[in-house]
């Protein structure tokens, strides 16, 4: 059986880190800020944070640019980005580990004599930040090679409580979404970002493209539709409700999420289609309640979750003016119909 990877899109919003990138030739691969893993059998591809990344049953491509070709795809970087406040062994362990000699901490105190690090030290700002070698985590591959996807999850935190966990993208769909690059600024990633607030960052990362974002959609169209690959938007953000009334989503049931997208639970389960943005949202997922697959059911004021999505709707399509000419139809009749 030939070997199969996922890959994950991340949102992005890193303009605080002023790295070189060296443009790829579009009409040879397809660079993506992204996250690779794999099993034996076929892999994934995660567009978002390092939490998701360390998961120990698949082995870690990279953090960040990678490039995706016609025989699989491979890390540009080798080194992973985290953040590290309230870094703790108990519920990061893999990360926490990877703070040894070798590793860079940003805008963290520690202790002079003892060295002790304390990852809860906020006062020189809440954007502490931990780098290291992409071979600090133990089950990093050998070779940042991958094969070829099989899935592409973009990941995005909604802060309004109005987006599914999870979605099915039919390929206009994952077009649209990605050139939109939607995702809140949380608080303490940017100067003056005190509560989460929606942002947009074409092809989730915008600082580093050169080209129109409909040219990156239209390769990863090409890339997903040759190579047979699903597409999947994952919401980490905010359910029964917008930030300071909803709550998170849980980790747990995010990682759920990603296993029943990685063992193809989600491929055969049933879905409904979700009003205004127009997405399929299946009905189950292993070790995931129902009840909050669909947004709407976790409100107990459906009418201000309406006025929620349509708010939301209104702002993806705003966003979007600016990438009308140059884009085609197909692409822009995936956007969402506000009601």
């Amino acid at each position: 059986m030939r070997e199969r990877t996922a890959m994950s899109v991340f949102s992005s919003g890193y303009r605080e880190r002023a790295r070189r990138r060296y443009p790829v030739i579009l009409s040879e691969l397809l660079r993506l800020h992204s996250q690779p893993l794999c099993a034996r059998t076929w892999g994934q591809y995660i567009i978002k944070d390092m939490v998701l990344r360390n998961l120990l049953r698949r082995l870690l491509i990279g953090d960040d640019e990678h490039c995706w070709t016609d025989d699989g795809v491979f890390n540009i970087e080798g080194g992973c980005y985290a953040k590290a406040i309230n870094l703790s062994r108990e519920q990061e362990p893999d990360i926490y580990d990877a703070a040894k000699f070798g590793a860079v901490l940003e805008n963290v105190k520690y202790d002079l004599v003892t060295r002790d690090i304390d990852y809860k030290d906020n006062s020189l700002t809440e954007n502490t930040r931990l780098s290291y070698p992409i071979f600090h985590i133990h089950n990093a591959k050998d070779v940042s090679m991958g094969p070829l996807p099989k899935n592409v999850i973009m990941l995005t935190c909604d802060a309004f409580g109005v987006l599914p966990p999870v979605s099915k993208l039919t390929p206009e769909q994952a077009m649209y979404h990605f050139m939109s690059g939607y995702t809140a600024k949380v608080a303490g990633t940017e100067v003056g970002v005190k509560e989460p607030s929606a942002t947009f960052s074409a092809c989730f990362g915008a600082p580093f493209i050169v080209w129109h974002p409909s040219k990156y959609a239209e390769l990863l169209a090409e890339k997903v539709q040759k190579d047979g690959a699903h597409c999947w938007l994952v919401n980490t953000g905010w359910t029964g409700g917008p930030y300071g009334e909803g709550k998170r989503l849980s980790l747990k049931y995010t990682r759920s999420i990603i296993d029943g997208i990685h063992h193809g639970d989600l491929e055969k389960a049933e879905y409904e289609t979700l009003p205004i943005f127009n997405l399929a949202v299946p009905k189950s997922c292993p070790k995931v309640p129902s009840d909050i697959l669909n947004p709407r059911n976790t409100w107990d004021d459906k009418a201000a979750h309406d006025r929620q999505a349509n708010h939301l709707a209104n702002l993806f399509i705003e966003n979007f003016r600016s990438f009308e000419e140059g884009t085609t139809q197909a692409i822009l009749d995936a956007a969402p119909t506000p009601q």
